[in-house]
């Protein structure tokens, strides 16, 4: 057997099951929802104390006083249910419940107001509502607006300072050379939203990191990241090649952490980023390529509610194919193939067996037969595969009890497909970013001409994959690879 193929570290934001039973992340899922929870709360009590006090300004315009509280409470209730929902949505949609750095600020929210003031204009119209007077919604626009304003800054400042007294801090590393690392310390300053920085030190490749301390050259940082449990990286425009900052980019994602980038650096690198309005020095965010929180949880809930169907409803034709299996050749009806995952780990994808049971010893001798190109092997008549073996290849059936690596979290229903290590070693160095997702049972390669394409184009429909995932992607997927395996295309 092959050396086994290089294990990832298991904080991997992009790994499957380490993901989500990491200690950090849990604590990071926590502070995100209790955050979420206070705010959406704040939100509520400023709308519901906006609206009373635009009622009140109306009654006080009418000559109405002193007011009649239980009938303005009563009228304000009446429309409650229907503004706390559309005031979350529009808030949501707004980024005004996104992470601290990246909230969006007071702007956003006198916009947010004026559209949930429009919205519920239109709903009452368009429900036959009669309004005594329009120009309660200008006035309630305005006080919802200031009084979510003051409550959403106190709510900064109160954790701002509870940030400081419990000693949170951003384990930071800088990336660069000269005076640009030397700036960007400066410009950076002390903290950002109300978090401070530690600085651990500087990777500068020519030795020079001003008043930082020296942590070495590009080499070392998988290392450092190991042993210094970084957050993130803020890498600076310091002559690097594309490659080493790709590399870069990879290797840290790969150990959970965060990596920020000053502008104008590499322009392929920022097709991923995110622009991250902090205090002193623009960062942009380098989001990782692949899957991990709320995405995660998504893909991963769809995986198993659509596998544990197929077990259920395909149990009848998983008994016939057993059964074909068994008495067709001798040897097991499940087969074990050994694959490349995530992370780059070997696993055991189980198939129905569709070669005779000396298969793997045949193979050497069929190698100068393979019609595959590149690293895969593939030949339309191959000996070693039984009459019922061929049937199944040829409808793919051989491939249902995948949903069990599925229910594993060692395969996702749509991904990249895995290659088997005899493949794997044959990779050139770039195809291997195939490996930042859950290999999948179907994917681009099956509804896009299958084994008809190039090895490399193989790989590019992968990388699209990768950089372009939403659930619409995988549910559209799936729905074409029906008429795919029943038009046969490219499969033996």
């Amino acid at each position: 057997m092959p050396a086994e193929p290089r294990p990832a570290p298991v904080e991997d934001i992009r790994s499957a099951r380490p993901y989500l039973l990491s200690r950090t992340t849990l604590l990071a899922v926590a502070r995100r929802l209790t955050s979420v929870a206070a705010l959406v709360t704040l939100d509520l009590a400023g709308l519901v104390l906006g609206i009373f006090v635009a009622l009140i300004f109306r009654e006080l315009y009418l000559g109405q006083w002193p007011p009649l509280w239980g009938i303005l409470w009563e009228t304000e209730s009446n429309w409650l249910p229907f503004l706390t929902v559309i005031t979350v949505l529009v808030f949501w949609v707004g980024g005004l419940y996104r992470r601290r750095e990246l909230r969006a600020g007071a702007g956003q929210i006198v916009l947010s107001m004026v559209l949930v003031a429009a919205i519920t204009l239109a709903f009452g119209l368009g429900t036959g509502y009669h309004f005594t007077t329009y120009g309660l919604t200008p006035t309630a626009v305005v006080t919802t607006a200031f009084f979510i304003g003051i409550l959403r800054a106190s709510y900064e400042v109160l954790t701002r300072d509870v940030l400081r007294l419990t000693g949170v801090r951003r384990r930071t590393v800088l990336v660069g050379e000269g005076e640009q690392l030397a700036a960007l310390r400066r410009t950076l300053g002390a903290d950002r939203s109300g978090i401070r920085y530690e600085f651990i030190g500087a990777i500068a490749p020519s030795g020079d990191s001003g008043d930082l301390r020296a942590l070495g050259g590009l080499d070392v940082v998988p290392r450092v990241l190991r042993e210094h449990d970084v957050h993130e990286l803020i890498v600076t425009d310091g002559g690097f090649a594309e490659r080493e900052l790709l590399e870069l980019v990879e290797e840290a994602h790969r150990f959970g952490a965060k990596v920020k980038i000053a502008p104008r650096t590499t322009e392929l690198l920022l097709q991923r980023a995110e622009y991250i309005p902090g205090e002193g020095a623009p960062l942009f965010e380098l989001r990782p390529p692949a899957l991990a929180g709320s995405e995660w949880a998504l893909k991963r809930g769809f995986d198993l509610i659509v596998s544990s169907f197929v077990i259920v409803a395909g149990s009848p034709l998983w008994l016939a194919v057993a059964g074909a299996v068994k008495l067709s050749s001798r040897g097991p009806v499940f087969y074990r193939d050994r694959r490349v995952g995530l992370g780059e780990h070997a696993f055991g994808m189980v198939k129905f067996r569709t070669m005779y049971a000396d298969a793997a010893q045949r193979q050497s001798a069929l190698e100068a037969n393979n019609e595959a190109s590149g690293p895969l092997f593939k030949i339309k008549d191959d000996p070693r595969v039984t009459p019922v073996g061929r049937f199944l290849r040829r409808f793919s059936l051989d491939e249902m009890p995948q949903v069990l690596n599925v229910l594993w979290g060692e395969m996702s229903l749509v991904g990249p497909r895995p290659l088997p290590i005899r493949d794997y070693e044959q990779l050139l160095p770039w195809h291997r970013k195939r490996y930042l997702v859950l290999p999948g049972m179907t994917g681009l390669w099956q509804v896009s001409g299958r084994i008809d394409l190039s090895f490399d184009d193989l790989v590019r429909l992968d990388f699209y994959y990768i950089e372009n995932w939403s659930i619409w992607l995988d549910i559209t997927i799936l729905a074409r690879t029906l008429p795919a395996v029943l038009a046969r295309r490219g499969a033996y």
